[in-house]
């Protein structure tokens, strides 16, 4: 299967007969760099914000999801649960967020959408085990960077892949995001994988369940 870096906390996950999902599409007008021309067959929505929302600006969608629930993509399978977007069970955003997990050539993903919560026993057991967790790391409007390694000590996953942070064309709200060094430096350095590449590709054999490596991937069309 191979991942896709959109940009934001968006991502395109391709399954190997070329079934897709998009996550979490976003306004380009307000977000400072252009959404990349992209197709897909489904798109997943975190939450209804225009950062996240944006399933217009997919080509060829026959499925939006926006609410919890169990998918059956025709050969991905998708679960969503309810998460709060703050850390004060929606006093401060009272929008809820859904967290999405994928299954997709036997690989398990979770996009993790604007989740805010600090991870407790009830949000650790519905993620489960995944080989790939994708975090954001950001702050301000979700977790920040200590907050988000808390989720990967207690997961544990195989690969994370940090979203939604600071990157040097956003403008709005979207510049009062932590950058993305601000989390992987919480880690060691020889787990840590900057690529030039918005694209990964993954086997089910790659993971051994006995490391968590970091992978930051560039975001697509960035110059």
């Amino acid at each position: 299967m191979e991942i896709e870096y959109l940009g934001h906390s968006s991502f395109k996950l391709t399954e190997s007969t070329g079934r897709s999902v998009v996550t979490d599409p976003f306004s380009g007008d307000k977000q400072g760099y252009d959404f990349p021309k992209t197709v897909s067959d489904t798109v997943t929505i975190s939450h209804n914000h225009f950062d996240h929302n944006r399933s217009d600006c997919v080509k060829g969608v026959k499925t939006v999801i926006t609410k919890p629930g169990e998918y059956d993509l025709d050969g991905i399978t998708a679960f969503g649960f309810l998460t709060y977007h703050d850390n004060h069970k929606g006093e401060r955003i009272r929008e809820r967020n859904v967290v999405y997990k994928f299954r997709i050539d036997g690989i398990n993903i979770c996009h993790l959408g604007d989740i805010g919560e600090r991870i407790g026993s009830q949000v650790a057991e519905l993620i489960g085990n995944v080989n790939i967790l994708m975090i954001p790391v950001g702050g301000t409007f979700t977790l920040d960077a200590e907050r988000a390694k808390e989720y990967v000590d207690r997961i544990m996953p195989d690969i994370v892949i940090p979203m939604h942070y600071y990157d040097d064309e956003n403008i709005g709200n979207a510049s009062d995001l932590a950058e993305v060094q601000d989390f992987t430096e919480l880690f060691d350095e020889d787990f840590v994988e900057y690529s030039d590449d918005s694209k990964v590709k993954f086997d089910r054999s790659d993971f051994d369940g006995e490391t968590t490596k970091i992978l930051v991937l560039t975001r697509k069309n960035k110059a």
